[in-house]
């Protein structure tokens, strides 16, 4: 390989990237103007808990946590361990009482993966995905700095975050909430936003641990992956929280190897404690107990959010002898140790600052650019120019799109529409238009096609009153039709030829449906139901109720003749327009995976012919994960924005029109097409198969699958697009006895502008280890911003731990010695130079 490498990110193809195996110090790289700066990564791959928070966990129970057990009833302790009801309900997930005679204060829990979820506002952070996509740990720090604080105002003491569970099918409904299909860049970002959490005086909680990877039979499913697979590859993350000094974990719904999570010893005893030394408690996910008696020996600690097994049942288990009173002074003693660790015990509870709106604000922003990942770029597409013409197409290029559904949704302090974004952006001499192009909250159903006449569209029905209708739909011809209601108290009754359109939903799908297509603009819920319709007359029964305060609800509808308009709209604004921004959408939420890599409700016939309209038509990606892109080859652009938070118009805008660089690299590979990513072609992988899901790509997930198998996807690992080029050249590797590999390169900014380049370094199989090894591995990276023409000379240490591989004869981990290919690249499947260094192991081990 020659000692140097060009990568070019104007165009379509993969991008650059850099980090380290730990933690990035941005402070560090301030621009020299051209010179030649020596950058040092300081990684260790699982950083010590001196490193990573002053509010590590103490040896032990202090004398405080001593005395206090001392003097707790069997009751008192007991409440310690469920939830309860909140006297003083702030719209958190969880309550636990403490006992006022010791002056114990209460524990409320709430979510939090992307801002507080209170009833109250809070800063809607950018999804956890788009804060892995930049690359940067130091944003990590500072996200966690938000959320911490304002835990703290808004009146929580645990915060149930950050979720690190690998990627691992991109069907899964909440990837979304979590970082990367890669370990190293996983830990590091749970790393760095816990230490921030809890740098702010709030309880952490990492979850859900563990091998919880998709949302289907998510509360029963059998997850068997052998022990190699476990600790490379998901457990690894969960590893990096328990050093960062996480005050808690959240187990898991799912089975593991046969046993449920919450009453699995392996994980929670053998583990977490007994490999890991966690020194903080053990809490179920809400609803997840399953046993009392094996619950307790197996190492679980609370139950939420109420009691099942952990309240009077636990207590005959007790008094009859089954659990050892000190199993239950074990999980009150963790619970009262973290606490007293946190200042909670001292009599008086720490101050509540105030919440700081415009700093979350501030940090969500640079977030939300940081993380931008453009995609594609053919014909310099982007940035758009100045002072012309640009249609805004789609409706969440209308109405923000700020966080998925279940868990993630917050209040946000407010959420501006792109579309207005772009035109205060492109105000000077230019000109924007919208056009809706898909409509998701439906159009209201057509005069006279009701008999009797009613008005449905805002129909108020006052409290304590019930409002009814009976009549008859009819219709001109034969079409498909999606009845949309909007409703802001109880869901009214409609049946329509017999059936009820909208009946309550199985399990948690009647609750999570979705950050974006379950709530109108206006605020009112929103349910739908598809179905074909023959032309002629329906019977159509409707029942609404006012409830204690009265209720408004709106029934509408979306047909293939109000879609065929719809786009017909889109595409003449497009025809008129220099540039089209087209937003498209997919809504993930928790409790149900998606269908589908598809882009939903005929958004990619909207996609052509808007692009077969106006070649210069970007795509803005709002989306969970990964999607396929048939019509990849007819637009301009892609920008991956995920779910951007209440900052994203801003950052969105920021970045089409190149007042920023598109900074972020993706944390996950996108596949060509439903048939060909891991998951695909065998269901006992994915969903599973009586029950059973079985992890036999073993340690070859996401990157290492696609190289293993000789599959290209359609974008890989760690690919992102700059407005600028960039060089990589003199790449050098060494190893450092107990530091690992030291890799040096300079990376050159050969563009125009400024722009941010993430290198990344991977590293091979050794030839010494007969376990399975994957063909690379990232080994570290380090985002880089550079101004024109300017370069920089940096080092990665590649941690000993990523350079080593778990032996499951032996349980634990060997160092893979010998001669190692290191390579640097722009992504996984852009590397650029490569060179070799023999990893040896320390005399005497």
């Amino acid at each position: 390989m020659p000692n140097s490498g060009t990568h070019s990110e104007t165009q379509s193809g993969t991008s650059s990237g850099i980090s380290a195996d730990g933690v990035s110090r941005r402070s560090a790289l301030r621009r020299m103007g051209g010179a030649i700066m020596v950058v040092a990564a300081v990684t260790t791959g699982l950083p010590s808990l001196a490193q990573a928070s002053p509010r590590r966990p103490e040896r032990g129970a202090g004398r405080r946590v001593e005395a206090l057990l001392g003097r707790l009833t069997l009751d008192e302790k007991l409440t310690f361990l469920h939830g309860a009801d909140d006297p003083q309900d702030l719209g958190q997930a969880g309550y636990i009482p403490g006992v006022p005679r010791l002056a114990i204060p209460p524990l409320r829990l709430a979510d939090g993966p992307a801002g507080v979820r209170v009833t109250k506002h809070a800063t809607a952070l950018p999804a956890p995905v788009l804060l892995a996509s930049s690359f940067d740990p130091a944003l990590a720090r500072r996200y966690g700095e938000v959320i911490g604080r304002e835990g703290r105002a808004l009146g929580q003491d645990v915060l149930l975050s950050p979720m690190v569970n690998l990627i691992r099918t991109p069907y899964a409904g909440r990837n979304f909430e979590t970082f990367s299909e890669d370990p190293l860049l996983s830990g590091d970002m749970v790393t760095e936003e816990i230490g921030g959490i809890q740098d702010k005086g709030l309880i952490a909680t990492v979850k859900h641990f563990a091998l919880n990877n998709q949302e289907k039979d998510r509360t029963s499913v059998d997850v068997r992956a052998d022990e190699q697979t476990m600790h490379e590859l998901e457990l690894r993350g969960f590893e990096a929280a328990v050093g960062a000094g996480a005050g808690s974990v959240m187990g898991s719904y799912n089975k593991v190897n046969g046993t449920p999570a919450c009453d699995n010893k392996e994980l929670l005893d053998d583990i977490l404690r007994g490999q890991w030394h966690f020194a903080g408690w053990v809490m179920t996910d809400w609803y997840a107990t399953h046993t009392t008696v094996a619950g307790m020996a197996a190492g679980l600690d609370m139950e939420m959010p109420g009691e099942l097994a952990f309240g009077a049942a636990l207590k005959k288990a007790v008094k009859d002898g089954t659990v050892p009173e000190a199993q239950v002074d074990g999980a009150v003693r963790r619970i009262l140790s973290v606490m007293d660790r946190f200042g909670l015990l001292s009599g008086k509870v720490p101050a509540r600052p105030g919440r700081d709106a415009a700093a979350g604000a501030a940090v969500a922003l640079d977030i939300a650019k940081a993380g931008a990942t453009l995609l594609h770029n053919r014909g310099r597409t982007l940035p758009l120019p100045e002072g012309r013409s640009v249609a805004v197409l789609g409706p969440t290029g209308y109405v923000p799109f700020v966080s998925g559904g279940g868990s993630a949704h917050v209040v946000p302090d407010h959420a501006d529409s792109p579309y207005e974004a772009i035109k205060s952006r492109n105000s000077k001499g230019g000109s924007a238009t919208y056009a809706l192009g898909s409509d998701i909250f439906g159009k209201a159903l057509p005069g006279g096609a009701l008999s009797p006449a009613a008005d449905l569209e805002e129909r108020a029905v006052a409290a304590g009153e019930t409002w009814s209708y009976e009549g008859t739909l009819t219709t001109g011809e034969a079409d498909d039709w999606t009845f949309v209601i909007h409703y802001s108290g109880e869901r009214p009754k409609v049946v329509l030829d017999g059936t009820e359109l909208f009946p309550k939903l199985p399990g948690s799908a009647e609750y999570f449906s979705g950050g974006l297509v379950s709530g109108a603009p206006d605020g009112l819920s929103v349910r739908r139901k598809s179905l074909d319709l023959k032309a002629g007359s329906h019977r159509l029964e409707i029942t609404a109720k006012g409830g204690d305060k009265g209720q408004t609800f709106r029934l509408r509808r979306v047909t293939g003749a109000t879609r065929a308009d719809d786009v017909a709209e889109a595409v003449r604004a497009a025809r008129g327009a220099d540039s089209v921004v087209l937003f498209a959408y997919e809504d993930a939420t928790e409790g149900s995976d998606r269908a589908s890599l598809a882009l939903p409700d005929l958004q990619e016939a909207l996609i052509v012919a808007v692009a077969q309209a106006n070649p210069r038509t970007t795509v803005v990606l709002n989306t969970s994960s990964a999607i396929t892109m048939p019509w990849l080859d007819q637009v301009g652009a892609v920008l991956q924005m995920y779910y951007p938070g209440q900052e994203g118009a801003a950052a969105t805008a920021a970045v089409l029109y190149g007042d920023c660089d598109a900074g972020g690299r993706l944390t996950q590979s996108f596949p060509t097409s439903e048939a060909t990513h891991p998951m695909s072609g065998d269901l006992r992988r994915y969903p599973g198969v009586n029950g059973v899901e079985e992890y036999s790509e073993g340690i070859h997930l996401g990157y290492r699958w696609y190289d293993a198998q000789h599959v290209e996807p359609l974008f890989p690992f760690g690919h992102g697009l700059s407005y600028s080029s960039f060089a990589y050249e003199d790449l050098t590797a060494r190893w450092t006895s107990g530091r690992g590999l030291e890799v040096r390169f300079t990376v050159r900014n050969t563009g125009r502008r400024a722009g941010v380049a993430v290198p990344q370094v991977y590293v091979g199989p050794s030839p010494d280890l007969e376990v399975d090894q994957a063909v690379r591995v990232l080994g570290g990276y380090r985002r880089t911003e550079l101004e024109a023409g300017e370069r920089r000379r940096v080092t990665v240490h590649v941690a000993p731990r990523t350079l080593s591989s778990w032996d499951s004869e032996r349980h634990g981990w060997v160092l893979g010695t010998g001669r190692r290919t290191v390579w640097l690249g722009a992504s996984a499947g852009d590397l650029l130079l490569r060179t070799d260094a023999v990893v040896e192991r320390k005399k005497g081990k």
